[in-house]
């Protein structure tokens, strides 16, 4: 597997530091299942992470402050703690990374021609949708816009747009600066994660008739 696409080291650190949502953060751990050098990042970010908070001059503590702390860590549920970057407890179901074993999937749905889409329940505090999206070889979607954020990993098969061609293991980055028509390579169905803040824009007349019925 030959990955050419990546997170942005900003979305790689904040993934680090556990400063992204929950519904973010399940899309880029997908892609870090697949890819041995974003692993070794998101390590280089904790480590110096580690080596900034040992820098940092002690201060004298309360009477029974340790005690406190670790009462309230023992109280902590691991609820707390976003799914995707918990040890996977279920067995994913074959083909799909080992992040995705911590949350129920819908089933698929046909959203037009070629083209089917699948829930993943992840909560999210920035109205982010995760889904799955699966359509077949030699689709082509409609050019759209975005009015947020679109965070993309594929599993299986290839597409093609503006900015490159995205295979297995690969993370399309995209914000409302993007426009592009993916079209999705001959031979096997393309199948990707996908987390999606606002909505999908289709540009062409067609498209905008579309629209009510996709919902996406």
């Amino acid at each position: 597997m030959t990955i050419l696409h990546h997170p942005s080291a900003a979305t790689l650190g904040a993934f680090a530091s556990g400063a992204l949502d929950e519904a973010r953060a399940v899309v880029v751990a997908a892609h870090l299942s697949l890819c041995p050098h974003c692993r070794g990042t998101v390590k280089g970010f904790e480590h110096l992470g580690g080596a900034l908070l040992d820098a940092v001059p002690g201060a004298p503590m309360s009477a029974g402050a340790l005690e406190r702390i670790l009462a309230r860590a023992e109280a902590a549920s691991v609820a707390a703690v976003p799914a995707a970057v918990r040890a996977v407890r279920l067995d994913p179901e074959p083909g799909l990374p080992a992040p995705l074993a911590n949350y129920a999937l819908g089933s698929w749905r046909s959203i037009g021609r070629g083209v089917q889409w699948r829930s993943v329940e992840v909560a999210s505090d920035e109205a982010v949708r995760v889904f799955m999206l699966k359509a077949a070889p030699g689709t082509r979607l409609p050019r759209h816009k975005h009015t947020g954020t679109e965070w993309t990993c594929v599993f299986e098969g290839a597409f093609r747009h503006d900015l490159g061609r995205f295979g297995p293991g690969d993370f399309d980055e995209a914000d409302e600066s993007h426009e592009h028509n993916p079209v999705v390579e001959d031979g096997m169905a393309c199948i990707c994660l996908v987390a999606l803040q606002g909505n999908i824009r289709l540009q062409s007349l067609l498209g905008r008739l579309m629209q009510p019925f996709i919902r996406i």
